[in-house]
């Protein structure tokens, strides 16, 4: 569950960090700071597997992409 990307960011919204993982459609939780975030984003990527696994849905593989910034 680690190995998934995960990306964090600030919603003026929601009021709240936003935890989005693109791998995995529609999986993302939310938190008052960045670590709660992550935290619930690693919950969130649990439910998504499980349920996945429940209805014999396809897991994506984790992509290990590596992000450059210029």
């Amino acid at each position: 569950m680690d190995r998934y990307e995960v990306i964090i960011y600030w919603s003026d919204v929601d009021d709240a960090f936003i935890a989005e993982v693109p791998e995995l459609k529609g999986c993302m939780a939310h938190g008052a700071t960045r670590e709660a975030a992550l935290a619930n984003a690693e919950g969130a990527i649990a439910a998504w597997i499980a349920n996945a696994n429940e209805f014999g849905d396809p897991i994506p593989e984790v992509k290990g992409r590596v992000l450059l910034v210029a």
